[in-house]
């Protein structure tokens, strides 16, 4: 039987020789290497990303700025016109404008004036 073990022998150290013949062998630096790229392109891209949402946050934060800058001209617009229609003689004069009359009041109607 030792025929048979040294057979078996040469038979597994030619075939891993084989294989390292082929080029088979791991090699680590370049695989590292190429690990170490991966990570760099992975954290470039999530820097770029980062950046890009940066971006357009900044970009909808002037644009909501603009849009409360007009609500407030507005707002303040509003409250003039609002303040101006509770005086006092505010609504009679627009009634008036509009030929309503109080009642009891005597409407007058004047005829014959030239157009505008």
């Amino acid at each position: 039987m030792p025929a048979a073990s040294a057979s078996r022998t040469a038979s597994h150290s030619g075939a891993h020789g084989t294989l390292e013949a082929l080029g088979a062998r791991v090699r680590w630096d370049r695989l590292g290497r190429v690990a170490m790229l991966g990570v760099l392109v992975a954290l470039l891209y999530l820097y770029a990303s980062a950046g890009v949402h940066v971006l357009s946050s900044w970009r909808q934060s002037r644009q909501d700025n603009a849009t409360v800058a007009t609500m407030e001209r507005e707002h303040t617009a509003l409250v003039a016109q609002r303040e101006a229609l509770t005086r006092a003689g505010t609504l009679e004069t627009e009634a008036r404008q509009l030929g309503m009359i109080k009642s009891g009041e005597q409407p007058y109607v004047i005829g014959g004036l030239p157009g505008n």
